[in-house]
């Protein structure tokens, strides 16, 4: 569903000539999931903030489990300009993946994301656009770390530390990507609407704009300082779980690339050795012969290291299997690997004279190579069938929303 950007609306505050660079209609895109003390108050401040000669719609994206879609409709009928609620049933991606629906609803030249808490304040709007029409960038990272910003609103040094912490992780991790974003933890941003694809987005979480500058840099980017606020009621949503969901999303964009997701699948691999080695141990404890014991023990390996590149590697892959195929044919991968090394050292000395120490070690690498790519292409790449169904829907849809 696309939202079309309304015409200006009279009777609203105005701002001096200039404020905007210039003129262009706006979407403020705010994702929400039980905010319902702090949505009028937002509307409130987006109508005081926002001038006349700068267009606006408001896209709320809810997840709620209480009433705030219905106090969103209640505080709509006072604001000057169009609010929409689109509620999400099934919150795929969390806030992010609220973010994204927010990005296809939106009709504007500027779309303004933010948070429904009232910590961003809506008064920025203005110069972010102003700031991306000026300098002609494709994205407006509003940031608690330049000069005339702050982080006053975050509550309590343990936010702090993991505020602080979170911020220096991602960009060691994305030093290029990142690069020009001192805040690539802000949720208070502008993207030019042409700058961003909505559909190569995988978001898993709330931070949304790490996902958009690492999977798709929108161009240039600036950024304007700004204060982070104290939330104005509930209580934050920012838990041990979204900590947990924030950095296996760190995990699949590092890894995004082949020769990442290589590098890490051997990493681990190599972990799978600890379960294989107290499996080994208890069982020959127990008086099982050493061959059998081993045989056992590697598949605790084998199942630990599935459930690692499960998490780690190949989440957004999953849905193309059902998991015990996956598993099945994982194992089978691993177990073959074990059955093919022996025979491949036994080549390498008998038939061209290599030393035993170089022979296993040639197929350690080369038995890992067959393994990754054998696990790409046979456990998580979509079957031929499915994926040109899912072609099939993505440009019947895109049909659908050019209509």
């Amino acid at each position: 569903m696309a939202v079309s950007a309304p015409a200006p609306v009279p009777g609203r505050r105005g701002e001096p000539d200039g404020a905007v660079a210039e003129p262009g209609a706006v979407t403020i895109v705010v994702p929400t999931f039980n905010e319902s003390g702090n949505v009028r108050r937002l509307l409130r401040q987006i109508t005081d903030a926002v001038p006349a000669r700068l267009p606006c719609e408001v896209v709320f994206v809810d997840d709620s489990t209480d009433d705030t879609p219905d106090v969103i409709r209640q505080a709509a009928q006072d604001c000057p300009f169009p609010v929409t609620v689109l509620h999400r049933a099934e919150p795929v991606g969390g806030l992010g993946g609220a973010v994204v629906e927010g990005l296809r609803a939106a009709g504007s030249e500027w779309i303004v994301v933010m948070d429904g808490d009232c910590q961003h304040p809506p008064a920025l709007v203005p110069e972010l656009v102003a700031t991306g029409e000026r300098s002609n960038a494709g994205l407006v990272v509003a940031s608690r770390y330049l000069k005339g910003g702050s982080r006053a609103g975050l509550a309590g040094s343990y936010r702090v530390a993991v505020s602080r912490t979170a911020t220096w992780l991602t960009k060691s991790l994305f030093p290029g990507r990142l690069h020009g974003i001192s805040d690539p933890m802000s949720g208070f941003f502008a993207i030019r609407r042409s700058a961003v694809t909505a559909e190569r987005l995988k978001p898993l979480g709330y931070k949304i704009l790490l996902e958009l500058a690492v999977r798709g840099r929108p161009g240039r980017v600036a950024e304007v300082p700004f204060v982070f606020q104290e939330r104005f009621a509930g209580a934050s949503k920012s838990s041990a779980r979204e900590g947990f969901r924030f950095l296996r999303h760190l995990a699949g964009l590092r890894t995004s690339s082949p020769v990442a997701r290589m590098v890490a699948f051997g990493l681990i691999g190599a972990t799978g050795f600890l379960p294989n080695l107290a499996g080994l141990w208890a069982l020959t404890a127990l008086g099982l012969h050493y061959v059998p014991a081993e045989i056992l023990a590697n598949q605790l390996g084998v199942a630990w290291n599935f459930l690692l590149i499960e998490q780690l590697l190949f989440r957004d892959r999953r849905a193309h299997r059902r998991w015990w195929d996956r598993a099945g044919r994982f194992a089978l991968l691993a177990n073959a690997d074990l059955v093919l090394r022996i025979p491949l050292i036994a080549l390498l000395v008998g038939r061209f004279g290599m030393g035993a120490l170089p022979a296993t070690a040639l197929a350690l690498v080369t038995t890992f190579a067959l393994r990754f790519l054998g696990t790409e292409a046979l456990v998580y790449l979509p079957r031929r069938r499915a994926a040109q169904g899912a072609g099939r829907t993505r440009r019947t849809s895109a049909a659908r929303r050019a209509v």
